[in-house]
């Protein structure tokens, strides 16, 4: 299998990326690991280049503050669409780019192209839960509106996803709203309850936010602006959390050391709650694999994007959706 990685995109780029991709080809030998980008600032990064890391030269690049869809217009020669390209064209099976979120959703919509049915792509991240299984949850933040419809659908891709690619059996499904009541929430909400219901999926009814972190339901459905809200909440206070208690641990010596003897569980339980550990978000939707790393990705982070695109390529994920949509 071949995935590309858009080297140029990221706050950490290409250093991030690029490395990530070397550990990567090293760790999947079966795997052919595309870099896209400055080919001289790649090749400077790069202690060694084993046989299945690939250089694609890219001249240009899409910033963090350009319009999405004028940038991938004119910008036809940058690393994010050229990795698009690829995929599009058959020269590689997945791309990953941590960069400009809106102009990987375009990217998406004009190089990759929708599967036919697929109104709006969503972006579908991994939400932490207690547990530790996580939640996965869509849309949040490829489209700010949404209709009835694409929540049905947004419900019926995180479904096949979430078995095909990570193993769940049945996946529950909630409706994320302001009550457990079928007749609760805005319009929206209200008039999707019942089309999720006539779908072949396993829908739980609505979920409150309060109930997220616990696990409730394995894939959450929202519309981008709600979901957006829900999963920037979650990291800040998480952030506030964990920067409150390094806080009450630095205050005496007597607190240092109790710090010292329950870190192993502090580091278990920030492992839980870290994003990176999930690699990245598909855009499920599209007629080709696109997984959105985090703007501020680690090395490890762009390492366990490659693993997620591993196996939803094995599980054919893209065909599945297809083959259930059409029919």
């Amino acid at each position: 299998m071949r995935i590309a990685i858009d080297a140029m995109g990221g706050d950490h780029a290409p250093d991030t990326n690029v490395l990530g991709g070397l550990e990567a080809a090293r760790e999947w030998k079966d795997t052919e690991i595309i870099l896209v980008g400055d080919e001289a600032k790649m090749r400077a990064l790069l202690p060694e280049i084993p046989s299945n890391l690939k250089l694609v030269h890219a001249s240009e690049v899409i910033e963090p503050e350009d319009e999405p869809v004028r940038s991938v217009r004119r910008k036809k020669d940058a690393s994010m669409v050229v990795a698009g390209r690829m995929v599009k064209e058959g020269l590689a099976e997945a791309m990953i780019s941590a960069g400009n979120t809106g102009a990987l959703m375009t990217t998406g919509l004009l190089v990759v192209g929708r599967i036919k049915g697929i109104e709006r792509p969503a972006l579908a991240p991994i939400i932490p839960t207690i547990d530790g299984k996580g939640m996965l949850a869509l849309d949040l933040g490829a489209n700010m509106d949404a209709t009835p419809e694409h929540l049905a659908q947004y419900a019926l891709m995180g479904s096949i996803y979430r078995e095909k690619v990570q193993g769940v059996s049945s996946p529950r499904v909630g409706l994320l709203n302001v009550g457990t009541e079928a007749k609760k929430g805005n319009e929206l909400v209200k008039e999707a309850y019942p089309l999720l219901e006539a779908l072949p999926i396993q829908f739980v009814g609505n979920v409150e936010a309060r109930d997220v972190l616990n696990g409730v339901c394995d894939v959450l459905v929202c519309d981008g602006f709600a979901g957006n809200i829900l999963l920037k909440t979650m990291e800040g206070t998480a952030a506030g959390i964990f920067s409150l208690l390094k806080q009450q641990f630095s205050k005496s010596l007597k607190t240092k050391l109790s710090a010292a003897l329950i870190m192993p569980e502090l580091r278990s339980l920030r492992n839980i709650m870290d994003y990176k550990e999930h690699g990245g978000a598909p855009l499920l939707g599209l007629n080709g694999l696109v997984i959105k790393g985090h703007g501020s990705s680690d090395t490890g982070a762009i390492k366990h994007a490659v693993r997620q695109a591993r196996i939803a390529i094995k599980g054919n994920l893209v065909s599945s959706i297809s083959q259930e949509v059409i029919g």
